[in-house]
């Protein structure tokens, strides 16, 4: 039996009440938003707690298995993430010629909050592909956006933000990611990322990487940084996927919580020399285009600290109370909470 329940009439009270909705429904594109809205939000309800919610303790007691440079989610993720793609939910907010159901962000953003109570390593995999889904509405040429956008709308690929380095964390003037100009005006990266969120895993055919390298003239510092398009599979020009791309994943990291969440460990170019990697924007410009997609991941992320703890607190019986709860005198015992729903902290 689920346990979540999405607060519908909270969300309806701030969307009708707080947030100016007629406004937005007078922008363009936006016009039928107030006559679907009520029916999207009970929709993205049963689904959090039908399906994602039943997961929630599978995905974080089996967590995602790492072997032969491939990453498997655990039982029923892969499935949930197809019922979520076929139900349009990665595209809700996205444009509609691209595929997307093009609905106000403020919608989105209830069914982001659903997502995430009720399964977060669930949820950090549609957050990030919506980062650089922007990232390359707003910056990619149109041949990129008709290439790549469509597939990360419908769900078919994912993309992903392949940001940090061993030696470069929240100091990206670090990066040291190579990215050699080719001839036919692609580049060769070769490098390491680390903390790649759903970098690997068996959700889709095909995943987008939005990589940080340095040409060999950039500059030193932030200022010598750019963005890349690094697909797992090389894609033609008519759309269907080439050969695989010279990026495998090393390894995951072993977490404390959101076992389900695949945190990888990037490689590119060590089988044969460098991954193909397309250039977004302007180089040296990297910098700009990456805070499109962190501050998606930022937004994102603070609607997770608003539910992902509302959820477990309900669940725990008094009688199964854990040293989650700061009342409680912690046990050395090391292992999970049985009862919890969301990560656990490490130390019950």
């Amino acid at each position: 039996m689920s346990a979540y329940k999405a607060p519908l009439r909270d969300f309806q009270f701030l969307i009708n009440e707080l947030v100016d909705f007629e406004a937005i429904a007078k922008l363009p594109g936006y016009e039928e938003a107030p006559d679907v809205a009520d029916a999207v939000l009970e929709e993205a309800g049963n689904f959090a707690s039908n399906v994602l919610d039943p997961l929630n303790v599978v995905g974080d007691r089996e967590g995602a298995k790492y072997a032969n440079e491939a990453v498997t989610t655990p039982k029923g993720f892969k499935d949930a993430y197809h019922q979520f793609a076929g139900a349009g939910w990665v595209g809700l907010p996205m444009p509609v010629e691209y595929g997307g159901q093009g609905l106000p962000w403020i919608i989105s953003t209830a069914t982001l909050e659903m997502w995430n109570a009720s399964n977060l390593g669930f949820s950090l995999g549609p957050l990030l592909n919506q980062g650089a889904i922007e990232a390359i509405l707003l910056c990619g040429t149109d041949e990129q956006k008709a290439l790549y956008v469509p597939n990360l709308v419908s769900g078919q690929w994912t993309g992903t933000m392949d940001l940090t380095e061993p030696q470069a964390g929240s100091d990206l003037a670090q990066v040291r990611t190579k990215a050699v100009p080719q001839d036919d005006g692609t580049y060769k990266l070769s490098g390491q990322k680390i903390y790649i969120t759903y970098g690997e895993h068996d959700y889709t055919e095909n995943i987008i990487h939005l990589t940080l390298g340095r040409t060999p003239t950039a500059p030193e510092g932030v200022k010598g940084i750019s963005l890349f398009i690094t697909p797992k599979y090389l894609v033609n020009a008519d759309g269907s996927l080439g050969e695989r791309n010279d990026i495998y994943c090393a390894g995951i990291e072993h977490k404390l919580g959101i076992h389900a969440s695949p945190t990888t460990t990037m490689n590119y170019g060590e089988k044969t020399g460098g991954a193909t990697a397309y250039l977004v924007g302007k180089e040296n410009e990297g910098l700009k285009y990456m805070f499109i997609m962190m501050n998606a991941a930022r937004f994102s992320v603070g609607g997770k600290v608003m539910r992902s703890p509302i959820v477990p607190i309900k669940r725990r019986s008094p009688t199964r109370a854990s040293a989650c709860s700061p009342r409680i005198s912690r046990p050395k015992s090391g292992r999970p909470c049985a009862s919890s729903s969301i990560p656990t902290c490490g130390a019950c």
